[in-house]
């Protein structure tokens, strides 16, 4: 059983990291898939990769026309939608607020709220009706650091709480027609997320982090001790944005590897 065979499937920041690999796994169960990203050399590499069966387009999910675009296209394509994924994020650094220059706080606070929360405003407005048309689904990416301190520095674990409420109210909203739902996954090899130009790591990704320190800072605080890679969330979101997903809405799944459940009174060394 292929959980998407039929299915138009848009992954929004799916050119790298979390968002291809979920694309990938969405197009494995039988989904046309349709990759919408910021960076135009990751879209070129797609392209070449994929070749013209895959829609892949260059995009910024903070702008309307863009947005606009990849709607025309879809429709001109598919002339359908199913499920919308939503991947496209930007780390903090980690930096805490008060090592955090006070003259950078506006652009850093406005770069990554736009981002990672509303980019997915604005697609669940654009693309609401063609979802509605297919009684579609909408699957949003959150993380751990919703719900535990020290999964991120204070804006990226503020924009992380925000899409949570926001699965939430927008499963609300589309009810009964579309459902939506969240994923919230913790470390992830090979992470792609990027740092914020307003305090000049940009340049700089989670997965520059050395391997071994990463990997090791990780099995310490994990039940699970295999560091997952993009495409083992892949079935989540898969299930999540199918038709078989009859039961779900407004919910968040939490996909840490045990990482919440935290010893209190033991060492895990």
């Amino acid at each position: 059983m292929q959980l998407l065979n039929g299915d138009v499937v848009l992954v929004t920041g799916g050119g790298s990291g979390l968002g291809l690999g979920v694309a990938r796994h969405c197009r494995a169960e039988g989904a046309e898939i349709v990759i919408l990203d910021v960076s135009t050399e990751k879209v070129r590499q797609l392209k070449e990769e994929l070749g013209p069966e895959v829609l892949v387009m260059q995009g910024d999910v903070t702008k309307v026309d863009d947005l606009q675009a990849c709607r025309a296209a879809i429709l001109e394509r598919h002339g359908k939608l199913n499920a919308l994924i939503g991947a496209q994020g930007i780390f903090d650094g980690n930096v805490p607020l008060l090592q955090t220059p006070v003259d950078r706080m506006d652009g850093l606070f406005d770069e990554i709220f736009h981002v990672n929360v509303k980019g997915y405003l604005l697609s669940a407005r654009i693309f609401f009706d063609l979802l509605q048309a297919n009684n579609g689904a909408m699957v949003l990416t959150t993380s751990t650091a919703a719900y535990a301190a020290d999964g991120g520095g204070v804006v990226y674990t503020a924009t992380k709480g925000a899409v949570r409420s926001l699965v939430n109210q927008l499963a609300f909203e589309f009810a009964p027609d579309v459902r939506v739902n969240g994923v919230a996954p913790a470390g992830i090899a090979n992470s792609q997320l990027r740092g914020p130009r307003s305090l000049g790591l940009d340049e700089q990704k989670q997965s520059d982090i050395p391997k071994d320190a990463f990997l090791s800072m990780f099995r310490s605080l994990s039940l699970l001790q295999d560091l997952p890679t993009p495409e083992d969330h892949g079935p989540i979101y898969a299930f999540l944005a199918s038709r078989y997903n009859k039961i779900m809405t407004g919910q968040t799944v939490v996909a840490d590897q045990g990482l919440l459940n935290r010893p209190v009174l033991h060492s895990r060394g």
